[in-house]
């Protein structure tokens, strides 16, 4: 599947630019949803202060992860630092050990996961409100001596898909407008999703809503492609979606939690790197909105390019690096 990276690129900068004014307006403002006062979209320059400071960034195993370990580890190879990898570590569980053990310095991590996962919040419990879910899971962070740099502009949490074709044919936007149709509707998810509030027993209950049957599969699409499913449980920042090929419906009673990404960085390694590395994380940040990470996971799961290829364009394009 051939895209053209130009017109993302126009996309992205044109993010960039309202992103950059919207900050332009607003200086004081810092709830963690956009950098705060950091710099905009400007390119990566080498400091040779950074020479003798190095950095071990980590990730998780699956593509989106191992696209952001790749961007912030390209971002700050850029700005002069050493930098080691240590992508594809395993689940959350896996990871977060790791950053505690200080087998890896940093690393990507969903607000909502932080607090469901690491910390016991249960997930009818995660505030709704994106920026209430950062500054939660910061502070119980900090207990552990670990930074959370402001989050990420995209939420890779659920949705209700389906194929664009099933979505004018229904001719509804929201999941309340399920109500009186889902009766003669399949869907599908992944096994665990049939007992997770945060998916089908949670999207019953809130929306009062009986679907026709559950598929349970870990091929998402390709139960709506072959038809085995009519509806399915899909993540925002799916590759897929950039297609075109398939739509969503709107969350409108807020059922599910954020997850935006923060950065978890060790309080101690921050102190070392100095004030160029707070001001790289966000800046790489800004363009991420929920568009771009499809498009980015796209290129790794439909036109099998590699994380580190898929990084280096959006940090080129964008205009971050040279």
């Amino acid at each position: 599947m051939k895209r053209s990276f130009t017109g993302f690129a126009l996309a992205l900068l044109a993010v960039l630019a309202l992103v950059a004014a919207g900050c332009g307006k607003d200086k004081k403002k810092d709830n963690g949803g956009g950098g705060g006062g950091a710099p905009s979209a400007q390119t990566i320059t080498k400091n040779p202060a950074n020479a003798n400071k190095s950095i071990t960034v980590g990730s998780k195993d699956f593509t989106e992860q191992l696209i952001l370990g790749e961007i912030y580890s390209q971002a700050f190879q850029a700005a002069g630092y050493k930098v080691k990898k240590q992508l594809n570590l395993g689940s959350e569980v896996v990871a977060f050990k790791a950053l505690k053990q200080g087998a890896v310095d940093a690393y990507p991590e969903y607000t909502g996961t932080v607090l469901t996962s690491f910390y016991g919040v249960k997930v009818t419990d995660v505030p709704k409100d994106a920026n209430q879910a950062y500054l939660e899971a910061k502070t119980k962070l900090a207990g552990d001596s670990i930074t959370a740099l402001p989050q990420a502009p995209f939420d890779n949490t659920y949705r209700i898909g389906m194929l664009k074709k099933t979505y004018d044919k229904l001719g509804i936007k929201t999941t309340s407008e399920l109500k009186g149709k889902s009766e003669g509707l399949s869907i599908a998810g992944q096994p665990e999703c049939r007992q997770r509030p945060d998916c089908l027993l949670g999207v019953e209950k809130t929306y009062g809503l009986k679907f026709k049957k559950f598929v349970a599969t870990q091929s998402r699409y390709e139960a709506l492609d072959t038809g085995a499913a009519d509806l399915v449980f899909v993540y925002t920042t799916d590759g897929p979606l950039s297609t075109g090929k398939y739509a969503t419906l709107e969350d409108d009673k807020k059922l599910f939690p954020p997850y935006h990404i923060t950065f978890m960085v060790k309080n101690d390694v921050l102190q070392k790197l100095g004030p160029d590395a707070p001001n790289i994380v966000q800046g790489i940040q800004r363009g991420m909105t929920e568009k771009v990470m499809q498009e980015l996971n796209s290129r790794v799961d439909l036109d099998k390019q590699k994380p580190a290829k898929v990084a280096g364009d959006y940090l080129r394009e964008a205009g971050y690096v040279k």
